[in-house]
């Protein structure tokens, strides 16, 4: 299984390379994306480094390149995406792109300028326009009624000034009525009303009429609707306060003519004048276009370029410079089967650069712990990202993802077991790994959709084990299926089944009798089902109880399984780390414990299921009352013939073969605890007198010289390096500490097993759960269009079709699959990996253009 097993081995390697390669062979090592290089400036400010301004130059180019892609978007124009992948630029080229930018940038604020400057003037016109038009009317409207006015006598009193006589009378001259136009928006009329008749008292007259076409804001570009008005007044003060209520409202006042001549005048200089802006803005909008069509075929692979000279430069920034300042220091971890491609990578990199001095890979020695990297493709990466969310597998330790790849969707088809139900499933995901070329090139954003596609082998697999367990349970969207022929027959006439709702089938070999107790043959015919579950038990009404105390055995005896198999797999860390100690002290006596309770509890429900058949199933003794009596030391003779069968023990030897194991159990708990820690303490005071040796042998006085030297070398070499009062791995010995961290190891594990074994429990709980909601839809949904004789049965059974499709789609499939799926994730995490799985590691995060451009991708999804 190679690196699936274990994460890759890996090596810290250390980089010289020359100043003018080191652009290059960083890009080489970018497009080869396995070296993960190390920052060896810490504590350097970001604005600090070296190459800080040649990110910031990468910066300001994607500010660039984000403005002109946001006008590409805003006019509609589709970028041309080949889906190739230049080559990082050279540091010269990154001059011209800046150029080109700068340009592209400029030009587009200046058309942008010229554009709104125009599409103003233009608003203005066509306000103006508007203006005229409907003050024209206005006026219009005034002449016809003071003409119908003064052919109307009786209506004389109502053309008189408000002062009537008197006024002319008095010798006061006729105020002469000013006014106002103007265009405001539509939704500020009621408000702008109001206060023009509050703030003036009344005395002025407001006429307002729609425009009826929306207008273009030159700013935002939005289609708003507006109201030409015109205000009528008396006097300079009112002028004024109306003035400012124009102000506050944001309503554009307009010059308006007073004599009818004039305002034609200036509606036919208003018209010419729209027509030629029309043609200048045509004009500048062909003009924008062309130049964003053509920014639209490159603008991919701009963005490409840049995304990685930033990248580039970002990561010059973790060199370290030597003293000449003519060679940069790097330091990278990189898995050794990949190092003849990074020297390739490294010499490619000289070569283009043309230098005569080729960069130097040096492998490195440290304590330090390696990154986890492990290999994945398309297939077992939603397996790999299961397990690392739980935790990065420690350095080379054991790797569940490969297990998981079937128990994870076994132990889920154990709880959806539905064959039925499976076969939508399995549906499904074969539908997405067929098309998965074409949904990846979609690139959708929908993170619920993206879920269910990067899981699409999980959910084709998990579909596939529930048909597998579907026909083991003979479930088929709740309905059993006679494949094979029942094993058994019926005995009794049509009328003893007429007669009687409920009917007993006799199992026996031997005593079968009928209702008028007269013998019959059995209603066993002798031989299993071949697979799965016999159909008859679709009918039966004892069918849960049956049901329940199988899936239940299944589920303890499926869970030991998986947990003996996980300490089972730690041996393969002990002796890959070399701690011979972690396996007599803890695998062994882990090994014995959960065998002498847990696996012998298995064994004991298969020996029941092959030793008792149906003549003697009324005398198999109870397992559960079993275990208890094992740890109470409470037995029955197994040759007492007073004793009742089904309280026996299940075979002679039981007795002592259980105490032995109970035994056994509790020495090895024992040996859990106190082992280890004790074999630690000693060989920790070993190593204490070896150095007080050597310290007597140091200090003495020199005799012979030179031979005295040598046996102190030797000494010193014999003895631990590490200072006094420190361990095995040069760390500080507590046994207090140890002796605890060891009492919570043990707890954690003989409760734990107890805990785990119950916690599997969930796979019978859950089938029960499946099957019951499966049978629920069946009765209270489907079965409802199969109760009409007629024709309108057919309309009525496909309306009850969509319905019962649809529930068992959201609730048994989606609701219920999503239930099953987080149970199978808690046991694959708890019950199992922590049995060998410590997870404490870290991610190898190599350097690679590919993860940055999709990272990239996913951000400007986020955004947008």
């Amino acid at each position: 299984m190679g690196s699936l097993f274990r994460s890759e081995e890996m090596t810290l390697a250390q980089l010289f390379l020359q100043s003018e390669t080191a652009y290059v062979c960083v890009s080489e090592l970018g497009e080869l994306g396995v070296v993960q290089f190390r920052d060896l400036n810490p504590d350097v400010n970001a604005f600090q480094r070296k190459f800080v301004n040649e990110v910031r130059r990468c910066e300001e180019m994607e500010r660039k390149l984000r403005f002109i892609e946001k006008e590409i978007k805003k006019d509609g124009i589709p970028m041309l995406d080949t889906g190739d992948n230049p080559d990082a630029p050279a540091p010269r080229e990154m001059i011209d792109l800046e150029a080109t930018f700068e340009r592209l940038e400029n030009e587009m604020k200046e058309v942008n300028t010229n554009a709104e400057a125009l599409k103003r003037n233009f608003l203005e016109l066509t306000e103006l326009k508007h203006i005229l038009r409907k003050t024209q009317v206005f006026f219009d409207e005034a002449a016809f009624l003071q003409s119908a006015q003064m052919h109307d006598q009786p209506r004389q009193d109502e053309a008189q000034t408000l002062l009537g006589e008197e006024v002319s009378q008095a010798g006061i001259p006729a105020l002469k009525l000013g006014f106002v136009a103007g265009v405001i928006l539509r939704e500020r009329i009621p408000a702008f009303e109001r206060l023009l008749w509050r703030a003036c008292r009344g005395n002025v007259f407001l006429k307002f009429a729609e425009i009826e076409t929306p207008l273009e804001d030159p700013v935002t570009g939005d289609q708003v609707n507006k109201c030409v008005f015109i205000i009528f007044f008396q006097g300079e003060q009112l002028k004024t306060r109306v003035k400012k209520i124009c102000e506050g409202f944001r309503a554009t006042l307009y010059p308006c003519p007073e004599t009818p001549a004039e305002r034609r005048e200036m509606a036919i200089g208003v018209m010419t004048r729209i027509e030629d802006l029309n043609t200048v803005l045509g004009q500048t909008q062909d003009h924008r276009h062309r130049v964003l069509v053509a920014a639209a075929k490159n603008i991919k692979v701009w963005f490409i370029k840049v995304q990685k000279i930033k990248a580039i430069y970002h990561t010059l920034n973790f060199c370290n410079l030597d003293v000449t300042q003519k060679c940069l220091i790097a330091e990278c971890w990189c898995p050794i089967s990949e190092l003849e491609k990074i020297q390739l990578a490294l010499r490619r990199g000289t070569e283009r650069s043309g230098a005569a001095v080729p960069s130097i890979l040096n492998r490195m020695s440290t304590k330090e712990s390696p990154p986890t990297f492990n290999r994945t493709n398309k297939f077992t990466a939603a397996f790999q990202a299961l397990v690392d969310s739980y935790g990065v597998a420690s350095y080379r330790e054991v790797n569940p993802a490969p297990f998981a790849i079937i128990s994870f969707p076994f132990i889920f088809a154990v709880m959806f077991g539905d064959a039925g139900h499976g076969i939508v499933m399995a549906l499904f995901g074969l539908w997405m790994v067929i098309k998965e070329k074409s949904l990846i090139a979609q690139k959708s954003t929908n993170e619920i959709w993206n879920t269910f596609f990067g899981g699409r082998y999980i959910i084709l697999l998990m579909g596939l084990f529930s048909i597998y367990t579907g026909l083991i349970y003979n479930d088929f969207y709740s309905k059993s299926v006679n494949i094979f022929g029942s094993a058994w027959q019926s005995n009794y006439t049509l009328e003893d089944i007429e007669a009687h709702k409920v009917l007993q089938l006799c199992p026996n070999r031997i005593n079968c009798t009928n209702l008028a107790k007269e013998p019959i043959h059995m209603d066993y015919r002798g031989y299993p089902y071949p697979f799965g579950m016999d159909p008859i038990w679709a009918i039966s009404v004892n069918r849960i109880t049956y049901t329940n105390s199988y899936k239940m055995k299944m589920s303890i005896i499926i869970g030991v399984a998986q947990m003996l198999f996980g300490v089972m797999l730690s041996i393969w860390n002990h002796r890959y780390f070399k701690e011979p100690l972690n396996i007599i002290a803890e695998f062994i006596p882990e090994m014995i414990f959960l065998n002498s309770i847990f696996g012998y509890l298995c064994v004991l429900c298969i020996y029941k299921w092959s030793v008792w058949p149906g003549d003697d199933a009324a005398c198999a003794p109870s397992i559960l009352l079993g275990l208890i009596n094992m740890f109470l030391f409470k037995y029955e003779d197994y040759d007492d013939e007073n004793i009742v069968c089904n309280q026996k023990t299940m075979f002679r030897s039981q007795q002592a073969l259980q105490t032995l194991l109970v035994i056994l159990a509790v020495l090895s708990a024992m040996v859990l605890l106190l082992v280890k820690p004790l074999y630690l303490r000693r060989e920790h005071n070993k190593k204490l007198a070896i150095r007080s040796i050597a310290d007597a042998v140091e200090s003495a006085p020199e005799v012979t010289g030179e031979d005295v030297q040598i046996h102190d070398a030797q000494s010193r070499s014999s003895a631990d390096p590490s200072p006094s009062g420190h361990g095995m791995d040069g760390e500080e010995f507590d046994f207090g500490d140890l002796f605890v961290y060891q009492c919570i190891h043990t707890i954690e594990f003989c409760l734990g097993c107890i805990s785990h074994t119950a916690s599997y429990l969930r796979l019978w709980a859950l089938s029960l759960a499946h099957g019951q909601l499966s049978e629920v839809l069946w009765t209270m949904v489907l079965h409802m269009g199969f109760i009409f004789d007629s024709y309108a049965g057919a309309f009525v059974l496909f309306a009850v079709f969509a319905a019962w499709a649809m529930l068992t789609i959201g609730i048994l499939l989606v609701m219920e699959g999503l239930s099953a799926f987080l149970h199978t994730l808690r046991l694959h995490w708890v019950e199992f990996q922590s049995k060998f799985y410590h997870g404490s590691g870290y991610a190898f995060l190599p350097f690679s253009f590919e993860v940055i451009l999709d990272q990239a991708q996913a951000s400007d999804h986020e955004v947008h």
